[in-house]
C-alpha cells in the first residue's frame, strides 16, 4: 500500500498499521485516542508501550512511503547540523536535521506523512526538505539529548556558570548548611537558580516570581514595587527549577497539588546572610513560586530616608518619645509600613528600655530587641504573644499587625498602662484607621484615649537623577486642577522619567515615602466619641493642618523627586 493524499496525516499512519495487519481497526482507533489524550503521536504510544517494535514499524513506513530508511546509531551526533532548525520546531514535530546537500536539507522523522512539518522547516531555513525514516525510539532519545544540551546552553547564556558561587551555603533552617555539590545533571539548574537569586540581591529586588505557562516560563523581579521580566528559560525546565527551590526550602518535591510555604537562609560570606520566604501555588501551567528576599543590608532605617516633610517628622519624633500610647502605621501590602516601624524601634533602641516585637515574620533583626516569629500553626499567635510580653516588664511593644479584636484590645490596654505600642493596620488612610478600630468592636473612648499617632503611607518610585527630563506639556491651569496653588503653577518645574543604563532604562531608581501623619488631638477625639465617620475625622484633621498622601505626593513632584504618573499610581484608589 503506497501512501495516498488521504493518508498524509496521523490517521493515515493508523490506516497503514491496519492495512499491514499490524493492528486491527478497533485497536488502532483505541490506541490513537489514548495517544492523543497522552499528548503523544500514535507511533510514540505504540513503541513506548511495547505494542510494536520500532524497527519493524520504521521498515514498513519507509517501504510504503518510498522514503529512505536510516539507522540513527550509524550517525555521529557531533556532525549533525542541529542549529539549522530551532528547538521549538524540533520538539513540536519530532524531527532532526541530518545533513545538507546543495540546497536540500534531509530531516530524520518517524512519520514522513507530516508534510506540515517539512513545509514549516523549509519556510524557516529556505532549503528544500526531504524526509528520511528513522526508528521512533532512537529519534526520541536523540531529540532529548539535543534539547537537554540546548537547555543547559540556554542556562549558561543567563550566566549559570560556576564563577562567583564558591562558598555559598544554603540552610533550610532544619538541616546542616547545604554545600554547592550536586549531581552533574542538576548542576546547571543549581547555578541558574543561584544566578537569578544573586542578581536579585545585587539589584535590591524584594520578590522573585517563577511563573510557568503552557508554552513559556517567565521569571520576574519586583523592583521598586514594579514587576519586570528578567528571563524566559525553556518551559521544559519549569519542574527542575521548582524542584531545586523546594529542595532549598525543605519542601515536599512530590506534592504539586496544594500550596506550600517554606524558607531558607543563604550565607554569602561570614558576615552576610540573607533569609528567604518561599510560597508555591499550583496553577494550570504548573507550580508558581514566589520568593521573598529579606535582606537586612538593603533596608535603610534612618529617618531622613523615609520621606517625611518637616512637620510630619516633628510629629513622629515627638510621639515616639512619649512613654505610653499607640502608634499605628497603615497602608496596603508593600507600602513600607515595616520599615517605618523598624525606624522607630531603631531610634528607641537603647540600653535603658526593654523592647519586644511580635512579627510574621521577623524581616530585619535588630540587636538588643527581643523579636518573636509568630507561628499560628504551633499556637503562637499575636494575641498570645502580646499577653506573654506584658509579663516580661516591657517598655516598648511592636505588633506586626492588628488582625482581630482580641489583639486590638490587648494592644490598647498595654498602651493605656504605661507602654508604647506600635503596630499596623490595612486601611487606605489615617482617618479610616480610627473607624476600622471602631468597626472591629473597640469602644470609641478607648480609641480616643490610647491612640497617639496614625501614619498612612505609600511608596512612590524616585526619578533617576542621571536621566530625568523636564516636562513642559502641562499648562498652569491644568496644574491648578491637579492640586497645585496658582502661584506654584506659574513657577513649578515638573520632570518625566526617561531611562538610562544607571536605572536599567526604567527612568526610576529607588523609592520615597508619601505620608499622611495624623496626631490624635482632643478635637479629633471628640469626633470619634460622637460617632463621626472617616470623612468627619478627615475634615477635622485637615482643619488642623493634615497633609494628605496625595498632597505629600505633590510636594515630592515640586521637589523633582518623582512624577505625576507615580503619585497617581500609588494614591488613586
Amino acid at each position: 500500500m503506497k501512501a495516498t493524499s488521504e493518508d498524509q496525516s496521523l490517521q493515515g499512519i493508523a490506516q497503514l498499521m491496519v492495512h499491514e495487519n499490524l493492528l486491527d481497526k478497533v485497536k488502532a482507533l483505541e490506541y490513537q485516542r489514548i495517544a492523543q489524550n497522552n499528548r503523544q503521536t500514535l507511533l510514540q504510544y505504540l513503541v513506548s508501550n511495547h505494542i510494536l517494535e520500532s524497527s519493524r514499524i520504521a521498515l514498513i513506513i519507509a517501504k510504503n512511503f518510498g522514503v529512505p530508511l536510516l539507522d540513527l546509531d550509524s550517525i555521529d551526533p557531533d556532525i549533525i547540523p542541529i542549529s539549522l532548525v530551532n528547538d521549538k520546531l524540533i520538539g513540536r514535530h519530532c524531527i532532526i536535521p541530518l545533513y545538507t546537500h546543495g540546497n536540500h536539507l534531509y530531516l530524520a522523522t518517524d512519520d514522513p506523512s507530516k508534510q506540515t512539518a517539512l513545509k514549516e522547516v523549509q519556510f524557516h531555513t529556505g532549503l528544500h526538505t526531504n524526509a528520511i525514516v528513522v526508528e521512533t525510539d532512537k529519534l526520541a532519545k536523540l531529540i532529548d539529548k539535543f534539547l537537554y544540551e540546548k537547555e543547559n546552553e540556554g542556562l549558561a547564556s543567563y550566566g549559570a556558570s560556576d564563577e562567583g558561587y564558591e562558598g555559598i551555603e544554603i540552610n533550610s533552617g532544619e538541616e546542616e548548611p547545604e554545600e554547592n555539590t550536586l549531581k552533574q545533571e542538576d548542576a546547571p539548574i543549581v547555578r541558574f537558580v543561584n544566578k537569578i537569586i544573586l542578581e536579585a540581591i545585587k539589584k535590591g529586588v524584594s520578590d522573585i516570581h517563577f511563573e510557568p505557562f503552557e508554552k513559556d516560563y517567565r521569571i520576574r523581579y519586583r523592583l521598586d514595587g514594579i514587576l519586570t521580566e528578567v528571563a524566559m528559560p525553556p518551559a521544559s525546565l519549569a519542574s527542575r527549577i521548582t524542584s531545586r527551590i523546594k529542595v532549598m526550602s525543605n519542601l515536599d518535591i512530590s506534592e504539586r497539588r496544594v500550596p506550600q510555604d517554606g524558607r531558607f537562609k543563604m550565607r554569602l560570606s561570614k558576615s552576610r546572610a540573607i533569609d528567604f520566604r518561599i510560597s508555591t501555588c499550583p496553577t494550570v501551567g504548573g507550580e508558581k513560586v514566589v520568593m521573598r528576599i529579606l535582606d537586612p543590608s538593603a533596608t535603610k532605617l534612618g529617618i531622613e530616608s523615609l520621606g517625611f516633610n518637616p512637620v510630619q517628622k516633628q510629629h513622629f519624633l515627638q510621639t515616639i518619645e512619649k512613654p505610653q500610647g499607640m502608634i499605628l502605621v497603615t497602608g496596603p501590602t508593600g507600602s513600607g509600613k515595616t520599615v517605618t516601624l523598624y525606624t522607630a524601634l531603631n531610634l528607641l533602641n537603647t540600653q535603658e528600655v526593654n523592647i519586644s516585637t511580635a512579627e510574621d515574620p521577623v524581616e530585619i533583626k535588630l540587636q538588643g530587641v527581643n523579636q518573636v516569629n509568630i507561628n499560628p500553626k504551633a499556637g503562637l499567635t499575636f494575641s498570645g504573644t502580646l499577653r506573654a510580653f506584658l509579663r516580661q516588664d516591657p517598655d516598648i511593644i511592636m505588633v506586626g499587625e492588628i488582625r482581630d479584636l482580641e489583639t486590638a484590645e490587648i494592644s490598647i490596654k498595654a498602651a493605656q498602662t504605661g507602654h508604647l505600642v506600635l503596630s499596623t493596620l490595612h486601611t487606605n488612610s489615617a482617618a479610616e484607621t480610627l473607624t476600622r478600630l471602631s468597626n472591629m468592636g473597640v469602644p470609641t473612648f478607648n480609641i480616643a484615649s490610647s491612640v497617639s499617632l496614625i501614619i498612612a503611607q505609600r511608596l512612590a518610585r524616585r526619578l533617576c537623577d542621571q536621566c530625568k527630563s523636564i516636562r513642559d506639556d502641562l499648562t498652569p491651569q491644568s496644574l491648578v486642577e491637579l492640586g497645585f496653588s496658582e502661584k506654584e503653577a506659574q513657577s513649578i518645574q515638573l520632570y518625566k522619567a526617561m531611562g538610562c543604563h544607571y536605572c536599567s532604562n526604567k527612568g526610576y531608581r529607588g523609592r520615597i515615602g508619601l505620608f499622611e501623619v495624623m496626631p490624635m488631638s482632643k478635637e479629633i477625639g471628640k469626633v470619634i466619641m460622637s460617632g463621626g465617620n472617616s470623612f468627619d475625622i478627615l475634615r477635622q484633621a485637615q482643619a488642623e493642618g493634615l497633609t494628605t498622601i496625595y498632597q505629600a505626593g505633590l510636594e515630592k513632584i515640586k521637589e523633582g523627586i518623582t512624577t505625576l504618573e507615580e503619585v497617581n499610581r500609588v494614591t488613586i484608589e
